[in-house]
């Protein structure tokens, strides 16, 4: 029988486990960073929700090489922090998830890499070799997110109460309210006010010490 593990950690993906917005570069291989930019403002405005925001930034990426995802999987920089954070869990019996509104393609060699546990996020529709500016599948949205954290927490045996959602934007704050700590990162004023505790240094170990794991 596999013991049950003694906390779940998951965190967001852009600007949380590492510190890039994928959709900006995404966008600017595209050459469509300006318009991205606009639909951002827009849905931070309440004036698009996240699902058709999203839809409509992906759309400006119709026609790039299936061959970008390897580019901007270069560009990606971990957080500081973040393998301490995977190493300390770990050896505490502990295990860490991913759920991201970015795209399985560029997160599935990165949490190979790192050795997450779980992960999960959006998929980019590929045709004849290009992205069609359509996604495939379910949209990981506020709800996909906190859908993912309690599907996990089940998996691994651990209870919500024993469960940390970290994260930056308001997409964040479902699976902040239904997990047992809910830690703001990196975040936008909304998330720092919402959240149980804020992080003020962009250090993912940081998370450790709230958890017993390390003085």
């Amino acid at each position: 029988m596999i013991p049950a593990a003694r906390f779940l950690v998951v965190l967001d993906a852009d600007s949380t486990l590492i510190e890039n917005e994928v959709i900006e570069l995404l966008a600017d291989a595209a050459g469509s960073l300006a318009q991205v930019a606009e639909v951002t403002d827009r849905a931070m405005r309440g004036e698009l929700d996240f699902a058709a925001s999203l839809r409509e930034r992906v759309a400006t990426l119709a026609g790039l090489p299936a061959g970008v995802f390897a580019e901007v999987g270069a560009l990606v920089r971990p957080t500081a922090g973040v393998h301490d954070l995977i190493a300390g869990l770990h050896a505490a019996g502990s295990t860490i998830g991913v759920v991201s509104g970015g795209f399985h393609e560029i997160l599935d060699p990165l949490a190979a890499t790192l050795g997450l546990d779980h992960w999960r996020a959006n998929r980019l529709e590929v045709a004849d070799g290009h992205l069609t500016g359509r996604l495939v599948g379910p949209i990981i949205d506020a709800t996909a997110k906190a859908t993912a954290l309690a599907e996990w927490a089940a998996l691994d045996g651990v209870d919500l109460c024993s469960t940390v959602a970290v994260g930056d934007g308001a997409n964040d704050l479902t699976m902040m309210r239904i997990a047992g700590l809910g830690v703001a990162f990196n975040a936008k004023p909304i998330v720092r006010r919402s959240a149980d505790l804020s992080i003020g240094t962009t250090n993912l170990s940081q998370i450790l010490p709230l958890l017993g794991l390390r003085g």
